[in-house]
């Protein structure tokens, strides 16, 4: 495969995630019979602020392995600080549209012992990422190779889709979190003419049952679909027929999953963006998921180019380390 030459812009949601721990159980502290005039507050011990949102968590992925992902989505004046973090590890943050008066897209959630949990999700400034249109991004950075269009506002979702459609640009489908509140006519929109179509196997179904569509017809509409299988690795399916699957690495210590997907995400495009195969593609972002359900927070994992291809190494055997080396300039 010839390397492109593009640029990757990458479109989601912006946010950031507050948790909180109860050292109880919030059932101790609900009446039943008064639930309808509920009013509790719980004292908690502890909170962790992490960074997150699917498009910076893919560009993060993207960055560590040596690429300037172009972030586009909507934020808050709160932004500051983490708009730093990603552009010292190398994310292309100039896109970024900030709103005047709201917030930062932010989930609030407390968690007791029992696992039990109470959560809010705040879009805020995610509610007009509507308004930011591609072309003058790509007059800026250079025709892409793609534009991944993840999980975000739909008004968006749809605005960038059809964009990419008027304009000629290789768009990847990436609907994820919204597949559970979209309807069958946005789905489909938003997957037709896709070259690439992520999800986990769940949503794959998800899909199929909103759109109508078999999975046959699925594939018909997109150039390839790759389709996550959690600890199973990934499935790469070919609308020419092609179809494999890659296993995850090897001696995985499964400690937080939350964004293994969109690091893999991060992975796969590198490598396509090396060059590789697809195969290839899928053991880089198989090993990129690793090292983020290792870790608590999605872009809280670290490691050298050194330590990453001997981690593919490991896994994937010394001809994969090898290529991959190549591209991370590993000697």
């Amino acid at each position: 495969m010839t390397a492109p030459t593009g640029s990757l812009l990458i479109a989601g949601s912006i946010a950031t995630d507050h948790l909180m721990t109860f050292a109880g159980r919030f059932a101790d502290s609900l009446v039943v019979e008064q639930l309808d005039k509920l009013s509790v507050s719980f004292l908690v011990n502890d909170l962790e602020i992490r960074r997150g949102g699917v498009a910076p968590n893919m560009c993060f992925g993207l960055a560590r392995l040596g690429l300037r992902p172009v972030l586009v989505g909507a934020a808050g004046e709160d932004f500051a600080d983490y708009r730093s973090w990603l552009e010292r590890h190398g994310v292309d943050c100039d896109s970024v549209h900030i709103s005047e008066n709201k917030h930062t897209a932010r989930f609030v959630c407390t968690t007791d012992t029992t696992m039990a949990q109470f959560a809010s999700f705040y879009p805020g400034a995610m509610s007009e990422a509507s308004q930011i249109e591609l072309h003058p991004i790509v007059e800026r950075v250079g025709e892409p190779t793609y534009v991944l269009i993840g999980a975000d506002d739909p008004d968006a979702m749809k605005r960038h889709t059809e964009e990419c459609r008027q304009r000629g640009y290789a768009f990847i489908a990436d609907c994820s979190q919204q597949l559970a509140f979209a309807e069958g006519d946005l789905i489909r929109d938003l997957i037709d003419g896709a070259a690439i179509l992520f999800s986990n196997e769940y949503e794959s179904h998800v899909i199929e049952k909103k759109t109508g569509w078999s999975a046959e017809e699925v594939l018909s509409k997109v150039g390839l679909q790759v389709t996550t299988l959690g600890k199973d690795g990934v499935r790469v399916t070919s609308s020419d027929g092609t179809s494999f699957e890659v296993p995850a690495a090897k001696d995985v210590a499964a400690l937080e999953p939350t964004g293994v997907g969109d690091a893999f995400r991060g992975g796969f495009l590198a490598a396509l963006t090396w060059g590789t195969s697809l195969e290839r593609a899928a053991q880089v972002g198989c090993v990129l998921a690793a090292y983020v359900v290792e870790t608590v927070g999605t872009q809280e994992y670290d490691f050298t180019h050194e330590q990453f291809v001997a981690r593919i190494r490991d896994s994937y055997g010394a001809e994969a380390a090898d290529e991959v080396a190549k591209h991370l300039e590993v000697s």
